[in-house]
């Protein structure tokens, strides 16, 4: 057990109950292919973790894993000269799935935008054709009293955040003129507006099938078309319901009752923002998962950045990066995977191990150590 800070009680008897088990190798007929990304800053520490639990789960379920490490970002500017090179988009086009840690930092915030980290994370995204991203915000009810929102508020909080991730402001024409002006063009084409919309109504389906879909169509032209071909495709899902909110709105909305939204479908730049906001509601960044799909494979990854404050330091929370192993596990078909991973984050959090970010003393790897032990 272990106090409200994380402080560990039995961690040795637990780990000694974990190894005494045998390994349940099922059929060992399942092979999966992951690019591994660590990118920079606390990339590498809670990727770590996640190999750690997808190795067990192999164990556990009967599948094998074979890993190739590709750069991406900083790292990549420093090693090859690029953000994001080629080799490595041929690396997760030919692979399962892309398990990714996280990219970017001070030392390179400095360069021109072509060298920039964050370039290389856009385009490849564009290269992978993954544009939907998908952000789910659980709050545990072992950690209802770590939001900064009342408890009343946040308990049963469970909502997805389906974000276009390939179009919009951050892929329209950028123009800099001189020192005195400069614009980004936010555009969407009526495809992308469909096929990230099916998506959003799709995952409704099985969920609480309701779509909150965010814009701003009292002003903005794009957000006008936005709704209208929402609308159009929502007549093919006559069990979801639709109703849409204006981007002001729906981020009061998230802080006044955010159990009133089940699945939110936004563009690219409002999805990037609301998601961050959402993740804040269930008390920390480094809780939650995402999984970037819509192309030939899948890239999971957790939200939050590359936190070069603490990297280095052993204290970052991979829980978010574990959870995003879930997801690509479900993404795969095996959903028991994804299952027990679930349960053994909450029983963790149940018996009060808590990371810093929490409050807590543990570190990642102890953490990462726990989540295995529970499996």
């Amino acid at each position: 057990m272990a106090n409200r800070n994380g402080e560990v009680k039995e961690k040795v008897a637990v780990e000694k109950e974990f190894k005494a088990r045998p390994l349940e190798n099922k059929k060992g007929s399942r092979r999966y292919k992951i690019a591994v990304i660590e990118g920079d800053g606390i990339g590498p520490e809670i990727v770590r973790e996640g190999i750690k639990i997808l190795n067990r789960i192999g164990e556990l379920e009967g599948f094998q894993v074979e890993y190739n490490f590709y750069l991406l970002g900083g790292v990549a500017v420093d090693q090859k000269g690029e953000p994001c090179p080629v080799e490595t988009i041929e690396g997760c086009l030919n692979s399962d799935g892309v398990l990714f840690g996280a990219i970017g930092g001070p030392k390179w915030d400095s360069l021109p935008k072509e060298l920039r980290p964050e370039t290389g994370l856009l385009k490849i995204r564009k290269e992978l054709g993954l544009f939907a991203n998908l952000r789910p915000a659980v709050v545990f009810e072992e950690l209802v009293n770590y939001s900064p929102l009342k408890p009343e508020i946040v308990k049963g909080v469970d909502l997805l955040v389906v974000r276009e991730l390939t179009g919009g402001i951050y892929f329209g024409t950028p123009r800099l003129k001189g020192r005195e002006e400069a614009y980004n063009t936010m555009r969407y084409s009526r495809q992308e507006i469909e096929r990230i919309a099916r998506i959003a109504f799709e995952s409704a389906q099985k969920r609480r099938k309701k779509v909150t879909s965010i814009d701003k169509a009292n002003v903005l032209e794009v957000s006008q078309l936005w709704r209208e071909v929402v609308e159009e495709i929502a007549q093919d899902y006559p069990d979801v319901e639709l109703n849409h909110m204006y981007v002001d709105n729906g981020a009061m909305q998230l802080v006044r009752n955010p159990s009133q939204f089940d699945v939110i479908l936004t563009g690219n730049i409002f999805g990037d923002i609301l998601s961050d906001e959402a993740s804040m509601i269930v008390g920390s960044i480094g809780l939650l998962p995402s999984a970037s799909i819509g192309g030939k494979v899948g890239l999971f990854e957790p939200i939050h950045g590359s936190a070069p404050d603490i990297a280095g330091k052993g204290i970052a929370n991979p829980i978010a990066t574990i959870l995003s192993v879930g997801m690509m596990l479900n993404y795969f078909g095996e959903v028991t995977g994804e299952k027990r991973i679930k349960s053994a984050i909450q029983k963790v959090l149940k018996k009060g191990y808590r990371t810093p970010d929490l409050g807590g003393n543990l570190n990642t790897s102890q953490m990462g150590d726990l989540i295995l032990a529970h499996l």
